[in-house]
């Protein structure tokens, strides 16, 4: 049955890919119109947290500060897998790394400018570093390496002492080997800012940008306003005067009901709204044929082990439990659907090249036989308190949850917090320090796309408090995962990748994955231009 539901979903994927694919083939191939503005609706209180690059958290925010963006290196705004190889934008090629991979030398080129006029600087990056250091930035996790960023953190020092410009030349020194580093310089953190903007917790809210378009005014829960950047002399496409961002919508269904009647031309919602049937967009709209587009997706739904207290502490045996336990597919029936999600049972992407199906826990039935055996006399307290989001559908996963973990014993209290389970300020909710949670769901969205963060930065000790919210910390595998992610060549660390998500996933188990959604885009009918990646670039973006 496994292998059936696996070629099913296999199949599937494969059908949206290619139909996708088709689809923004025959897109690039029409005549393209410049001018217009391009209109977006998000919701009021899930929609959008800051257009500080500095401090947004999550993809919406991403998407609009895309457009804003003038990175060292840039993920292109072409399909997969084109969409996920950096190539240099600011940086003039890839950087001199030392030998001993810690110090990156970058030559910048010298045509950028920000919005206002002044030219781009080496000095601009150094200070979008420092920035993310000197608030509360979830960038901190892609800087906190730099030699002298806890000076900055601690509040010591206003500048990491890692980080020198020098007209056109940058130089960053880390205290280690960071290889995934080039991939953390495509995320918004590391988006050229003014070397005076200032670092307000709260965020800034209208800012010169050295990409395609800037912001010209932001109010919370109200709109986002972006306009076209005049010095923009760079390479990426860019086809509209700009952008209208409204951040009013009452119900995260209205944003879909906007661009539904063509009032709006996109918007972001989580995955499982677009196929709510009082919505009718499938109905409608058929999949991947002209408005409404399904692509896999690189966002893990799953059931995080709190390894800081005693229930799940040092005990492997209870977290296979769990993972045994679980009907995944019906969780996914139960809330997104089977549009919007395919179950896993593993922490990688199936689209992440180098991963290979495991089959280590069913997704379609419970293990109840198994599980049981591996809960008996590993239940040091039979009640777990498990955190989910104070909205229907993580409430009712978490309602799922409690049914299906009874059976083996496990008396779950839900607790609902009014927090997006994708956010930062959701994660950093976990990882505070004597925080009462045994068991929390989470939506995983790394800022770029490697293993590396999906597997080091969630499962690695040194980023307990951090990405690792779980505060799961084993010698052996903090070893292993920092040796794969040195491994020389891409294709072998891909595998060896592939291999340690395997392993991490059957014999230690700090989370037990549910599903990978899919991200669906819907589009109004004026949309041209169309690239999926898999969220809509809206950069590339044009009117018909």
């Amino acid at each position: 049955m496994r292998r059936r539901l696996l070629l099913s979903a296999l199949a599937i994927g494969s059908a949206l890919v290619l139909v996708a694919a088709q689809q923004a083939a025959t897109d690039s191939t029409q005549s393209v119109r410049n001018g217009g503005i391009f209109r977006i609706a998000f919701h009021s209180s899930s929609g959008l947290d800051y257009v500080d690059p500095a401090l947004a958290s999550f993809a919406p925010g991403w998407a609009i500060l895309d457009t804003t963006c003038a990175h060292l290196l840039t993920y292109p705004d072409k399909r997969a897998p084109d969409a996920y190889k950096y190539v240099p934008e600011v940086a003039k090629s890839l950087p001199k790394i030392s030998s001993d991979g810690k110090t990156y030398t970058f030559q910048l080129s010298s045509g950028f400018r920000f919005s206002d006029g002044t030219y781009v600087h080496a000095d601009a990056f150094e200070r979008a570093i420092n920035r993310t250091l000197l608030v509360e930035s979830p960038g901190a996790q892609h800087t906190r390496d730099i030699v002298g960023a806890q000076d900055v953190l601690d509040g010591k020092s206003p500048k990491a002492r890692g980080v020198s410009a020098r007209g056109n030349t940058l130089v960053i020194r880390f205290t280690r080997p960071v290889p995934d580093f080039l991939h953390r310089t495509t995320t918004t953190f590391f988006c050229a800012v003014p070397p005076n903007l200032p670092a307000d917790p709260e965020g800034v809210r209208a800012f010169p940008a050295a990409g395609p378009y800037y912001v010209v005014d932001y109010r919370p829960g109200e709109r986002v306003i972006l306009r076209r950047n005049r010095y923009y002399k760079g390479t990426r496409p860019h086809h509209v005067d700009g952008f209208d961002v409204n951040l009013s919508a009452l119900s995260p269904q209205d944003p879909l009901r906007l661009v539904d009647r063509g009032a709006a031309d996109w918007a972001y919602v989580t995955s499982g709204i677009y196929f709510d049937k009082s919505l009718g967009l499938v109905a409608k709209y058929g999949i991947n044929r002209s408005r409404f587009f399904v692509k896999p997706g690189f966002t893990l739904r799953m059931l995080a082990f709190n390894s800081a207290r005693d229930v799940f502490r040092n005990n492997p045996s209870l977290r296979k439990a769990v993972n045994y336990a679980l009907n995944r597919q019906a969780i996914v029936d139960g809330t997104s659907g089977r549009l919007a999600s395919v179950p896993s049972d593993q922490y990688l992407p199936s689209t992440m090249p180098g991963f290979r199906d495991a089959s280590i826990y069913p997704l379609n039935h419970p293990n109840l036989k198994r599980a049981r055996q591996l809960a008996k006399g590993n239940l040091p307290s039979r009640k777990v308190v498990m955190y989910t989001a104070n909205s229907p559908l993580p409430v009712m996963l978490a309602q799922l949850v409690k049914q299906q973990l009874a059976k083996i014993g496990l008396d779950v209290e839900v607790v609902a917090i009014p927090l997006h389970t994708a956010s930062y300020a959701w994660y950093r909710k976990l990882a505070h320090p004597g925080e009462p949670w045994d068991i929390a769901l989470g939506l995983w969205q790394p800022a770029y796309v490697d293993p590396y963060a999906y597997l080091n930065q969630l499962w690695d000790g040194r980023y307990i408090g951090g990405t690792n919210f779980t505060s799961f910390n084993s010698s052996s595998y903090n070893q292993q995962m920092r040796r794969t992610a040195r491994v020389p060549g891409k294709s072998r660390r891909n595998h060896a990748y592939g291999a340690l998500d395997a392993r991490l996933a059957r014999e230690a188990a700090p989370a037990a994955a549910i599903d990978f959604l899919r991200e669906p885009t819907l589009v109004s009918n004026r949309v041209g231009c169309i690239v999926l990646r898999p969220v809509l670039d809206l950069t590339a973006v044009c009117l018909k």
